[in-house]
Order: C-alpha cells, then sequence, then structure tokens
C-alpha cells in the first residue's frame, strides 16, 4: 500500500488552537505515530459552521419530547445552533465516504462518539453523542470512528488501526472494476483475522461470500460485503480467539517440524493463551517458519502482518 491513507481528524487533535477556550488537544498517538501512514484531514465542524474562537462552551440539551439540541450559555438568551451543525454535518457527511477512518475528540457536544454530557431539568447525564459525529457514524455506519481517550487503551487502539487498513484496501478494490475473483480472493486474504474477532460471524460470512453470484450485481454484493465485514472487524479480537488462529496456523508445519520444534511452538502458543507471553511472540515463530518451510496460502494472510510492525501495537497484547 503506497499512497497514504485518508483519515479524518478532529482538529484540536491535530494541535489547532479551534477549542472553545481557544486552545487544542493535540493527540500525540496520531501525530506521531500515526501520523507517518495516513493523510489527516482536519476538521472542526464548530468553526466550520462560523463560530469563533475563543467562544461560550455548548451545551447538548434534552427537551421533554427526548429531541437533543445543541445550545450555547444556559439561559434564555442561548442560542440554538441544532439546524446550522445538523445542516452542515448532513452536507459535509456526504463528501467523507472515500475515508478509512475517523478520530473524534471525547466529550465534545459536536464530535463525541459516546458519553457526552446531555443536560434536561433533571441535571445532566454523559448518554449522548455530538451532532457531527452522530451523523458521520449513522451515514457511513462501516466507517472505523474511534475517540482520542478511548484510544489510549492498547486493544480498542490496536483494533481500530487494524480496520482502518482493512477498509483502505477494500475501498482499493472497489475503486478498480470488481470482479468476482476480485472479491473472493480479498476475502481469502482475510480469513484468520476474521476468524480472530469472531468465529460465529465468521462461519456466517464464508456462505454470504459464496452465494455472491445470486446478488442483482457484484456492486451491491460488495456494499453488504463491506458492511457486514466492518461490523466483525469492530468486534475485538479475543485471547481465545487468537489462540485458535495460531493453533490453526500451527497445523500447517507439522510434517516439516521435529518433534522438539513442534512443542517449543505448541508452548509458546499456550504461554500467550495463559497471557504470560505477548501476541507478537507466536506470531514472529510463525512467520520463522513461514520463510523456511513457504506456504502461499498463509503467506497472503493479512492476520500476519495487518499493519506496519512499525507501530508496535502487537506488543501489549
Amino acid at each position: 500500500m503506497s499512497n497514504k491513507i485518508p483519515v479524518g481528524i478532529s482538529a484540536c487533535l491535530m494541535g489547532e488552537q479551534v477549542r472553545f477556550d481557544g486552545g487544542h488537544r493535540r493527540f500525540a498517538f496520531a501525530m506521531e505515530d500515526l501520523a507517518p501512514f495516513v493523510r489527516f484531514e482536519a476538521l472542526c465542524p464548530e468553526m466550520a459552521i462560523g463560530l469563533p474562537t475563543p467562544r461560550p462552551a455548548l451545551r447538548l440539551v434534552k427537551d421533554e419530547q427526548g429531541h437533543i439540541a445543541m445550545r450555547t450559555g444556559k439561559g434564555p438568551d442561548d442560542t440554538d445552533l441544532t439546524p446550522a451543525m445538523q445542516a452542515f454535518s448532513t452536507a459535509r457527511c456526504r463528501q467523507l465516504g472515500h475515508l478509512s477512518g475517523y478520530i473524534v475528540c471525547a466529550k465534545s457536544p459536536s464530535c463525541g462518539m459516546e458519553r457526552v454530557r446531555v443536560y434536561d431539568r433533571g441535571g445532566s447525564q454523559k448518554n449522548g453523542a455530538g451532532l457531527f459525529t452522530r451523523e458521520l457514524m449513522r451515514q457511513l455506519p462501516w466507517l472505523p470512528v474511534e475517540e482520542d481517550g478511548r484510544l489510549h487503551d492498547p486493544q480498542l487502539r490496536e483494533n481500530f488501526v487494524a480496520r482502518v487498513y482493512t477498509l483502505f484496501e477494500f475501498n482499493q478494490l472497489l475503486q478498480q472494476p470488481l470482479t468476482r475473483g476480485g472479491l473472493m480472493a480479498f476475502h481469502s486474504r482475510y480469513k484468520l483475522l476474521l476468524l480472530a474477532h469472531s468465529q460465529p460471524e465468521y462461519r456466517l460470512l464464508g456462505p454470504f461470500v459464496a452465494a455472491m453470484d445470486r446478488w442483482e450485481s457484484l456492486e451491491l454484493f460488495a456494499l453488504e460485503y463491506r458492511n457486514r465485514l466492518m461490523a466483525m472487524l469492530s468486534n475485538t479480537a479475543t485471547r481465545p480467539n487468537h489462540t485458535n488462529v495460531l493453533m490453526h496456523a500451527q497445523g500447517y508445519f507439522r510434517r516439516h517440524l521435529t518433534p522438539k520444534q513442534r512443542q517449543e511452538l505448541a508452548l509458546l502458543i499456550d504461554s500467550y493463551r495463559q497471557g504470560s507471553q505477548p501476541l507478537l511472540a507466536p506470531i514472529t515463530l510463525l512467520k520463522h517458519y513461514m520463510a523456511e518451510y513457504p506456504d502461499a496460502w498463509l503467506a497472503q494472510q493479512r492476520y500476519f502482518e495487518p499493519y506496519p510492525e512499525a507501530l508496535r501495537l502487537r506488543y501489549g497484547h
């Protein structure tokens, strides 16, 4: 993958001084780790609808009918910004289908993904989503979206980046003339990665792909496949699922390895299963055997390198 991956981001996370207080929330993981691999497209929805910086803090307010509005201030002179923000968000999100991911600013009434404070007569609850991000997720339900706060979690961070790379590769496939062979080859490359994320959904996706010819067009099939693929990958890969995948890969080398080598690999996989070794340890040994005893199917599996190793995302698993 030579060209950089297009990823949306809240402008304040890039260090732009666009927040209500005139400051920013520069997100080091994005700007230092991801930046060499992605092309960020920055946006501050609040600035985009004409608000200045600094500006009064905005609030999400729920009325008696359950509708949520974005307002300035607390008193009778506050301003309802909902129509402006909704109109902007609807129009802008229609232009974002080329993105492979989006990093939003946590707790923001425009950009927060979850647990944004919503006020009503009874006080407030952290159960809302920012108006822009809500529209983004409504229009592009397959798009990986995460908050800066949640991306401090190693598992959520790894999951997000894996989804971004997967969607980027699939979007590239959509830009070419679609063929049944191309779609089958893509699915084949991702089988082990999908198995690590959800065994039940993996078993359902196979028959869906096999029935590709029953669809009215390959384009319609591909769009539905994208929905199912990205929904499946949004499940965080678990240690038991990874162990299952590692044991599956181990089986490809049984006839090549000595009893001592087989035992060493099995013990390493079991050490990972029990939590005393990181995922990188058995994967490194398997990749060593893949180089020594090449297998065409294993060699193409994205599971072994779903993103650049330089991101070091599997060190903490």
